[in-house]
């Protein structure tokens, strides 16, 4: 087995293990949902005994109450770093089998890009419970890496004349990092579009019990708001850090090239989201369905732009042009 083969087949494992997690996260708030609801009942029973006496009657009971021991949580979590760390020593190893950086296409874009996803879901979740949107991130990154397993695939090979610089490891690599913290700010805004909705009355999301195990919206848009923001100084270094390395590699900062193109697009969305939220008291579902489109256009920028159209960032290895 060849070093490219064992990258594939750690990718694959990661998939493997990412899924476990999925189901585990999905069964945790299925469960705590469960818990919520019983003590409900327990405290509409209490409550009609009334009075201090009835209070005290009811202590026994409530103490004797099992305890949320959480086990898919446990399960969800441990599964997850281990599909991290899948995900990382497969992209190591494909790097040393192409003998560069591997993040020179769409399918090592694609998994650089789920790895940071997962990282930042992780780091954020050493200092605070993050764990309700683990379904999420985890679902997403299963999806991204079995599109890239079946879709965005290409061998190990080395890079075009232009890509040969340290600007593909500050350029491209911040551009993965920026995509990787947008993933996660809009998994948060899709759950607060969610929850603000049932909170409403939404009767299509009446039995939707799981969200109430959800921070409440204010909440979720102020985490979305935290990593938007460092999501878009790292997209502002991607533009700059393009431009310079365009001016080294083809003479001049900006020539209209789609992929620049949808990378401003994307930077002026961004801006405007972090522009009205701040100065215009932006909040609420329109601030975060701005972050659904940014977010729409940075798949955008990967997919469609990489795709439908020939440039001088056709990198995919998919196209003729590449």
């Amino acid at each position: 087995m060849t070093t490219a083969e064992l990258s594939t087949l750690l990718v694959w494992g990661a998939l493997a293990a990412l899924t476990v997690a999925l189901v585990a996260f999905a069964v945790d708030l299925a469960r705590r949902t469960e818990v919520r609801s019983d003590a409900r009942t327990r405290a509409r029973e209490l409550a009609t005994v009334g009075g201090p006496a009835g209070a005290e009657a009811g202590a026994p009971a409530a103490s004797s109450a099992p305890v949320e021991r959480r086990k898919a949580a446990g399960i969800a979590m441990s599964t997850t770093w281990l599909g991290t760390l899948l995900l990382l020593v497969a992209i190591v190893l494909r790097g040393i089998a192409a003998g560069r950086t591997p993040w020179a296409n769409m399918y090592e874009f694609t998994l650089v890009g789920s790895f940071v996803a997962l990282a930042v879901f992780l780091g954020v979740n050493v200092r605070r419970d993050v764990r309700f949107l683990g379904a999420f991130v985890t679902g997403l990154t299963a999806v991204f890496l079995t599109l890239g397993l079946n879709v965005f695939y290409v061998a190990a090979t080395g890079v075009q004349p232009a890509l040969q610089s340290y600007w593909l490891v500050l350029h491209v690599g911040v551009a993965i990092i920026a995509t990787g913290v947008f993933t996660v700010a809009f998994v948060a805004s899709v759950l607060q579009l969610l929850r603000d909705h049932r909170d409403a009355g939404s009767p299509f999301l009446g039995r939707w019990h799981w969200l109430d195990r959800v921070p409440g919206a204010a909440s979720l848009e102020a985490l979305s708001f935290r990593f938007n923001a460092v999501g878009f100084v790292l997209w502002t270094f991607t533009i700059i850090g393009g431009a310079i390395w365009a001016e080294h590699a083809w003479g001049r900062y900006w020539g209209w090239d789609p992929k620049e193109v949808w990378s401003f697009v994307i930077w002026v969305v961004y801006a405007a989201y972090l522009h009205a939220r701040t100065t215009r008291g932006w909040s609420g579902r329109r601030a975060a369905w701005f972050v659904v489109v940014g977010y729409a256009c940075v798949l955008f920028n990967f997919t469609g732009v990489n795709l439908l159209f020939t440039g001088k960032h056709s990198y995919s290895g998919l196209n003729p042009g590449a």
